[in-house]
């Protein structure tokens, strides 16, 4: 017989869950090759390992990586890899006492690198599609799978395109966007944002990850399983593997429970330990579909529309993995249960508490669905019991980056609706994220020139622009946001733009991007020749029309090199140049506005829009406490302000203005990303504001005639 080998993945072939076709073995199947199946499960030489672990796995790794035995790739790759997993097994001495029960643990996967049980997915996904040569991954989530997804691609070098709805918590959008993904919000349900994230992948060419379809996503949470039964065993020795009574869990689309599930039956097939766990699946009464077709006895559960507070836990069609976890319970005992928002948030209170252990309301949830187990005498007294704790309550900084800033789609009310026929409604999203997301890099060293092509631009399009009015800045920011088009000034100091253009044709990475130069420096025919190699078009700036430019920008992005000249154009002799920015005498700024806003992305966003009446000074304010003074020194004709302010509130700003002789008369406009209610708007208009406006659904060419309006109107 041959030696097994150790270290290794055992992976053999893939079944099909909805055929039982067997196939070869790939870590990035997608597809059963013979229905055309999505749900696809890893198969092992299970004989081969169970020697290998008779007395404990070969591998001394403290991550989830110990187990590469019964993993689907070969690894960990010491670039991606985190040290993920292997997280602390405690026992819940005080929660014992509550329930007057002997064996509560909890699996603290909060010690993960971002403090989610995700992380494993994501360590493995990102592993097998770094070895598969993949370089950009789509991926819709509630939550917590884009924080873990988005820091592992990072790792990888793997471009990451995130699908979140409105609905998840600003601070995962902005920890997501901070690892560098690309976060896209959609307005609509989770099950749309798979939908538009699925056919933009499709679009786009680029690999879709399907979470628990996926054979690394669910393989991934075997490790929970694994480690598990390796810690029961070292609190009670006698034995290399113990499996607990119940493994007890919140779900949303039930990959964690799924994958956890699988690792106990793999155990048990290998004789390693002598029971698999009932499976405790925990919902929100908002977001129950599996536990209302479990209480009614069904195999299949029924699509709900999610109306919860606890968004990641808000997945309203579970498909399959509902099936998949009934017959789990039908087979090896179990049970369902919801708890409403309030029991998790009591259950998230009284854990920190009595335990010391600071959870998020979507890991609450699985402990208030523990208390009701005990209450309805489900454990037995002598059942061991393990709680997945996943999750973190401490928010991402509010100021790394701006979820404002972000592509947003607001779908039509019948998109992704049963019995609907919303294709136009989505090819429309998508034509318009495909607007929204294509990105252009701006370099020029003079800031009113940059600004100039940025709202050239604006008027035809709602692209991403980035300006940049230094080359070294302008370069790294090339890198970090890898954009479909780089427009550049070629005399700057530090590093001029032939200097630019050498570094992004010598990395791989940049070299593809099309470079448009626009530029007041005289060419020679040789540096004109040089260009010609590197670049779309030149421009010269001072002696043409920017319509032109923006042309050319559309053409180029829509697939196209150089333009061609309009039928009936003379041929030109130099190439096509831009008119150098208007220069507008700070004396001839008529108009002041002061704008108080801490997020200097919108002020600076704002404010150009306001600029564009052409003839007003806008002041910006970052600190709420400096507000009223700088108004007071000012005097301004207008004040835009923000209610949202860390260290004093735009209603306390509001308030000190009007109780003032000298500033009660100057009338205030609102700009607020809070959904305010009829009892904040009253306060607003007790306090005389102008207008009020959202952030969200700002119009910004209303919000700029109403200002010029106004402003010439006094």
């Amino acid at each position: 017989m041959t030696e097994p080998l150790a270290g290794r993945s055992h992976f053999t072939h893939i079944v099909c869950l909805e055929c039982q076709h067997e196939f070869q073995a790939s870590p990035m199947a997608e597809h059963c090759p013979a229905c055309g199946g999505v749900w696809l499960d890893a198969r092992y030489d299970y004989e081969a390992v169970a020697r290998l672990w008779q007395n404990g796995p070969v591998s001394a790794s403290r991550s989830l990586w110990r187990f590469v035995e019964l993993l689907p790739v070969d690894g960990p790759n010491p670039n991606i890899s985190l040290t993920e997993g292997f997280t602390p097994l405690v026992r819940a001495v005080k929660l014992q006492r509550q329930f007057e029960h002997p064996a509560i643990f909890i699996k603290d996967e909060r010690q993960l690198p971002t403090s989610s049980f995700k992380d494993r997915q994501a360590a493995v996904a990102a592993t097998a599609m770094a070895a598969a040569g993949l370089r950009e991954c789509v991926l819709a989530s509630t939550g917590n799978a884009a924080c873990a997804y988005a820091a592992y691609c990072a790792r990888a070098d793997i471009k990451l395109w995130l699908f979140l709805t409105s609905m998840v918590p600003a601070a995962k959008m902005r920890e997501a966007a901070l690892y560098g993904a690309e976060v896209i919000k959609i307005t609509g349900t989770y099950d749309q944002a798979k939908k538009i994230a699925a056919e933009f992948a499709a679009r786009r060419g680029i690999h879709m990850d399907k979470g628990a379809k996926s054979i690394p996503g669910k393989e991934s949470m075997k490790t929970i399983a694994f480690e598990i039964a390796r810690q029961l065993a070292e609190t009670i020795p006698g034995r290399p593997w113990r499996a607990p009574d119940w493994y007890i869990q919140a779900v949303s689309g039930g990959i964690g429970p799924l994958g956890v599930y699988k690792g106990f039956t793999e155990l048990y097939q290998m004789g390693l330990i002598d029971r698999v766990p009932k499976i405790g699946v925990v919902q929100v009464d908002g977001c129950s579909p599996m536990v209302r077709a479990f209480q009614a006895g069904l195999p299949q559960a029924q699509p709900v529309t999610p109306e919860t507070r606890i968004t990641v836990l808000s997945t309203g069609d579970p498909g399959m993995g509902y099936q998949l976890l009934y017959q789990a319970i039908q087979t090896h005992g179990g049970h369902m249960l919801s708890v409403s928002d309030e029991e998790a948030f009591e259950a998230m209170r009284g854990l920190a508490r009595l335990e010391g252990i600071s959870v998020e309301p979507a890991t609450a949830v699985a402990f208030a669905g523990l208390g009701k187990m005990f209450r309805q005498g489900l454990i037995g007294a002598d059942e061991t019991v393990v709680v997945n704790c996943s999750g973190h309550t401490f928010p991402a900084e509010k100021y790394i980056t701006d979820e404002e800033s972000l592509p947003s789609l607001r779908l039509p009310a019948e998109a992704g609706r049963r019995g609907a026929a919303p294709l136009d409604g989505i090819e429309s999203a998508l034509q318009q994220l495909d607007e929204q997301v294509t990105t252009i890099v701006v370099i020029d060293d003079n800031p009113a020139d940059s600004r100039l092509i940025h709202r050239l631009l604006r008027t035809r399009k709602n692209y991403r622009i980035f300006e940049a009015n230094n080359p070294v800045e302008g370069l790294e920011l090339i890198r970090q946001r890898m954009p479909d088009l780089v427009i550049t000034d070629l005399r700057m100091p530090e590093m001029d733009g032939f200097t630019l253009l050498e570094r992004l044709k010598q990395e791989p990475r940049t070299a593809h991007i099309p470079v448009i130069v626009v530029s007041g420096q005289e060419l020679t025919p040789e540096l004109r020749r040089q260009l010609q190699q590197k670049t779309v078009s030149v421009w010269l700036k001072g002696a043409s029309s920017g319509k032109e430019l923006v042309e050319q920008v559309l053409h180029t992005l829509s697939g196209g090199g150089e333009r061609e000249e309009p039928a009936g154009a003379e041929t030109k002799s130099t190439p096509e140049t831009i008119p150098a920015p208007p220069q507008v005498p700070l004396a001839a700024r008529r108009y002041k506005i002061v704008l108080v806003d801490d997020n200097p992305v919108d002020a600076r966003l704002i404010g150009r829009m306001l600029e564009t009446i052409g003839d007003v000074q806008v002041t910006p304010v970052y600190s709420g406490l400096s507000a009223v003074e700088v108004i007071e020194t000012t005097r301004p004709d207008l004040v835009v302000l923000d209610l949202v302010i860390p260290d004093k509130s735009g209603y306390d700003i509001l308030s000190d203005l009007r109780q003032n002789p000298h500033l009660d008369k100057i009338p205030v406009v609102v700009i607020t990303a809070k959904r305010l209610s009829d009892a904040e708007k009253q306060v607003l208009e007790q306090h005389h504001i102008l207008s009020l406006w959202q952030k969200e659904d700002l119009d910004r060419h209303a919000l700029v005639s109403h200002v010029e309006t106004q402003l010439k109107s006094n």
